[in-house]
């Protein structure tokens, strides 16, 4: 039976994705259909929570815009994401940062930012 959940998952993976973890700035781009027109949108934000793994995996976006707090939740291997890029990698000691929800203005996303190193080709 987990072999056969690891094929139908293998046959299903989207788009290949970096390593996200809570407290990354990431921005998404998604396909957005308006009547017979498809444009791209991006979301640019926290990542303040991850849930699931594989083909199954989401995670939780959250920025401000005009002053108002908006999270989205966005599966990873939906066909709807174009692409995932990692703006800044961010440093967090807490899986779940929902503490950012309390905070206002420029504070409300305020992570220190974690340093990596590139790997060589």
């Amino acid at each position: 039976m987990d072999q056969l959940i690891q094929l139908v998952e293998a046959t299903q993976a989207g788009v290949e994705t970096p390593d996200i973890y809570p407290g990354d700035s990431v921005r998404i781009q998604l396909r957005v259909i308006e009547g017979e027109k498809e444009r791209l949108q991006a979301f640019d934000g926290v990542v303040i929570s991850d849930r699931g793994a594989g083909t199954n995996k989401t995670i939780t976006v959250r920025k401000i815009s005009h002053g108002v707090g908006v999270e989205r939740i966005i599966p990873i291997n939906s066909p709807n994401v174009e692409s995932v890029t990692v703006l800044k990698h961010g440093k967090a000691r807490r899986s779940k940062l929902f503490y950012l929800r309390k905070r206002t203005g420029k504070a409300a996303l305020k992570v220190k930012e974690r340093k990596v190193a590139e790997k060589a080709s």
